[in-house]
């Protein structure tokens, strides 16, 4: 994910869920809170930001995607807003949670 591209177009997910995963990182589901759909593809492997409701950043790395719901496809993120994302922090042990915002880095 170019953070040039999607910086621009403003998206900000909201986390909806957050749990750790079986062997490592954590599982974070997501709604489009605001922006344009990126596509599944651009999010594999992309580095985020994740701030809390008080302010604290915690950066991300998307190692895969949570297949809950169904298999990820850029369909169903427009149509629904959602995604189910496995994701490690970066630097820290800061375990992202409810609420927070997560956008490109």
């Amino acid at each position: 994910m170019s953070a040039t591209t999607t910086s621009a177009k403003g998206v900000v997910f909201r986390v909806l869920d957050a749990m750790d995963a079986p062997l490592s990182g954590r599982i974070l589901r997501l709604r489009l809170q605001s922006g344009e759909a990126p596509s599944v593809r651009s999010l594999k492997g992309a580095e985020m930001i994740a701030v809390s409701p008080r302010g604290a950043q915690c950066r991300i790395r998307v190692k895969g995607f949570a297949v809950f719901g169904g298999k990820p496809s850029d369909d169903r993120l427009m149509r629904t807003g959602r995604v189910d994302l496995h994701v490690e922090e970066i630097g820290g042990d800061c375990p992202v949670g409810l609420r927070w915002e997560v956008m490109p880095a």
